[in-house]
């Protein structure tokens, strides 16, 4: 380094120093823990090698990104997260969101669908359509897709332990429609492990449920190509309360722990290593989420060609959603909650994502309103179309700022991975209640930092209005009689369908569900004799019985 460059540095070290002891300067951290520096300089980069660290979009280890013409050649899919009451009204908002300039569907489920139950389920009584929209049966998945292309359009669906269920009635949909299940494209969520961890729309234990995941991967792989048989969610994870590096960690582990079981079943890592997907969180830190996105990459890359032996390029590349922090969306101030997605969407665009989902700016008061929605995927495409950060290729690649987080991030993720595999992997781990535990300390010394005003949350801890003078916003409201439909449905469903047929597809279920057969063309028959979700799933139920969480202090 040059002569004026070391004695510039002492110069502003100097002035820091002074500041600091005088108490006239913040020193932030991260979330994750770490301080920051107040200047970053090529020293804290030093030991990169610029090819094996850094290099070029599209080539390994991908910290730049997974593609060479990244935006240039296509913007990243834009989806909203939408689903609530009956099919019919989901469909409806689907047909909005395509007219606004939508490129990707995302199904949210009602907490019945998520947890297999039909919708005239004692359990079901007073959650139908709340948090999602109900689908009992094919007939729900075919008017939820009414008059859209599923040859064309490019379909997300948030759901898990039955997962199978959900997929297998989008095929039939397609199937009755004239589509090639070839032509398909779109991923299903099946990440159970992070149920377990964060989440608690589990079914059944571990071990049957890893067992459906891969016999799902053994099916999509042979006659979905272009589908995504699952998608790593570290995104609830970290709603949950975890650090950046925690999220990266927790995922990447539960990544793992899936490849792990689907090699041991007798699949060729790059024979479903190319279509696994992941889905991270974009939270507050705009700078440490660009870095969480490139070290996760790059990671993931490492642990691919390293570790598994996986041969195939495609098999090395992470390719992920992201969705905004739904946890930082606040009551308070809620138009705030505009400027705040905003952000967290560049920090996903900036990192390098592949698809993104904006939340609304009133998801802390209701399901989002069609204003608010529009104004969300009206965010993305300012992104995209106006003010550049899509026209050059990682622009803060070579960020001394940027590549030190990213080296941390990724040095810090590697220690849980160790840990991990001290406890015997992720599985295990999760058993013992070792990641959950993590995530519940974390989850507390955030909110300890937010309560004493040491992180700022502007409209909540600080620069508060009186609650008189809070803008009303409109709401929405999922009509209560909507369960009553549902239970009507079902009774006319089951009135018409030929009952003998579909028992005989059930006990099929069962029976590969005792033998661990192939699980995935009996459910596909069933759901093709117009079996329930509920039927299905408690057929699954009688032979792996249920999950009951262990406490965890």
């Amino acid at each position: 380094m040059t002569d004026n460059f070391e004695t510039g540095r002492e110069s502003f070290e100097k002035a820091i120093k002074s500041e600091r002891e005088a108490g006239n300067i913040r020193a932030p951290k991260s979330t994750s823990g770490f301080d920051f520096n107040p200047a970053y300089s090529p020293e804290d980069i030093a030991d990169n090698d610029l090819a094996s660290d850094i290099g070029w979009p599209g080539e390994f280890p991908y910290t730049r990104g997974i593609y060479p013409t990244m935006y240039l050649g296509k913007f990243w899919t834009m989806r909203q997260y939408a689903g609530f009451g009956d099919a019919e009204s989901t469909n409806e908002r689907y047909h909005f969101l395509i007219n606004s300039g939508l490129t990707g569907l995302s199904v949210a489920f009602d907490l019945p669908t998520q947890m297999g139950l039909d919708s005239d389920s004692l359990l079901s009584e007073g959650e139908v359509g709340k948090t999602g929209v109900a689908i009992d049966s094919v007939r729900d998945m075919d008017t939820l897709f009414n008059k859209i292309d599923l040859g064309v359009v490019t379909t997300s669906m948030t759901i898990n332990s039955p997962a199978s269920v959900l997929l297998a009635m989008y095929i039939v949909v397609a199937e009755k429609n004239g589509v090639s299940v070839k032509n398909l494209r779109g991923t299903i969520q099946n990440d159970i492990l992070k149920e377990y961890m964060a989440r608690g729309t589990y079914i059944y234990p571990p071990e049957p449920s890893m067992y459906l995941v891969s016999d799902s991967f053994r099916y999509c792989s042979k006659n979905l190509p272009k589908w995504n048989p699952i998608s790593i969610s570290g995104y609830h994870i970290r709603e949950a309360g975890c650090t950046a590096v925690q999220e990266v960690a927790f995922t990447l582990a539960d990544g793992r722990q899936y490849v792990k079981t689907a090699i041991e079943t007798g699949l060729p890592v790059d024979s479903f290593a190319p279509r696994l997907s992941f889905f991270f969180n974009a939270h507050n830190n705009l700078l440490e989420e660009i870095a969480k996105f490139r070290a996760a990459r790059r990671l993931w890359a490492r642990i691919m060609k390293d570790e598994f032996k996986a041969e195939d390029p495609r098999s090395w590349m992470l390719r992920f959603h992201t969705q905004t922090a739904g946890s930082m969306l606040t009551r308070e101030q809620p138009i705030n909650n505009s400027i705040r997605v905003a952000m967290q969407a560049l920090a996903a665009v900036l990192g390098g994502t592949q698809s993104l989902h904006t939340n609304s700016m009133d998801e802390a008061l209701c399901l989002p309103t069609e204003s608010s929605v529009r104004l969300a995927l009206r965010t993305q495409q300012v992104l995209a179309y106006e003010n550049g950060v899509a026209d050059i290729i990682d622009p803060l690649g070579g960020s001394w700022a940027i590549e030190a987080m990213t080296d941390r991030i990724e040095d810090d993720a590697r220690k849980y991975l160790n840990e991990i595999d001290r406890r015997g992997g992720m599985l295990r781990a999760i058993e013992e209640g070792y990641p959950q535990r993590e995530i519940q300390n974390s989850a507390y010394e955030w909110q300890k930092s937010v309560d004493a005003a040491e992180r700022v949350i502007v409209g909540v801890n600080k620069f508060r209005v009186d609650d008189s003078k809070e803008e009303k916003m409109e709401t929405l409201r999922v009509d209560t009689a909507l369960g009553d439909r549902q239970c009507e449905k079902l009774k006319k469903l089951r009135s018409e369908r030929n009952n003998t047929e579909v028992d005989k597809t059930l006990d099929i279920v069962q029976k590969a569900a005792l033998n661990r057969g192939h699980m995935f063309e009996a459910i596909l028959d069933a759901v093709r004799a117009e079996a329930t979700l509920g039927e299905i799933c408690n057929r699954l139920r009688a032979e792996f019985g249920e999950y009951r969480e262990s406490i965890v202090i």
